[in-house]
């Protein structure tokens, strides 16, 4: 066990820590043993990851993202992960992070890829495990809409705020009008 002070503060020994860690040790030692003896035939917990594919950033066509992997929820170590792009094996720039756990003492773990999305492209993220039967692909294609489709959805929402402006302006007309007479 290491201690970190400041710089100022007074040296503080503990002579006899080396003694009762090296008993500790003894003890841990021999209660994992223990624990080794008695769980010795029990079966493997295995549980299979989930999947999830989805980009870092929204998604501009032509514009350079990045596709994210989850592998999350499994047991036990490790998983392998493969990308493809139009069913075509990508390596370059390819990462995964190390394994993270969670709190159910499953795992998770990210992959992730560069891409540069054009219109009917298409990428997979494959995931093997000991608990899937067969690996796992998970599919994405950009969706990229079109420049009208933006400019349809605002002349809406503009025109539906119009509307509702002019309900709460005829009605408070019709309130101050009923209370005059």
């Amino acid at each position: 066990m290491v201690y970190t002070m400041a710089d100022f503060s007074k040296k503080i020994i503990f002579p006899t820590w080396s003694q009762q860690a090296l008993l500790e040790l003894q003890i841990c030692l021999h209660n994992l043993n223990l624990s080794v003896k008695a769980e010795q035939n029990s079966p493997e917990e295995i549980d299979p990851p989930q999947v999830t594919i989805y980009p870092r950033d929204y998604v501009l066509p032509g514009e350079g993202n990045k596709l994210i992997c989850l592998v999350n929820n499994f047991f036990p170590p490790p998983v392998k992960v493969k990308w493809t792009k139009n069913d075509v094996e990508v390596t370059e720039g390819v990462t995964l992070s190390r394994y993270y756990p969670n709190k159910d003492l499953t795992f998770r773990q990210y992959s992730t890829v560069p891409i540069i999305p054009q219109e009917g492209d298409v990428y997979s993220c494959t995931v093997e495990h000991k608990g899937l039967s067969e690996p796992e692909t998970r599919l994405w294609e950009p969706e990229i809409r079109e420049v009208s489709d933006i400019g349809k959805t605002v002349y809406c929402g503009a025109g539906l705020t119009l509307g509702l402006l002019g309900v709460g302006v005829g009605t408070f007309f019709l309130v101050k009008g009923i209370s005059c007479n």
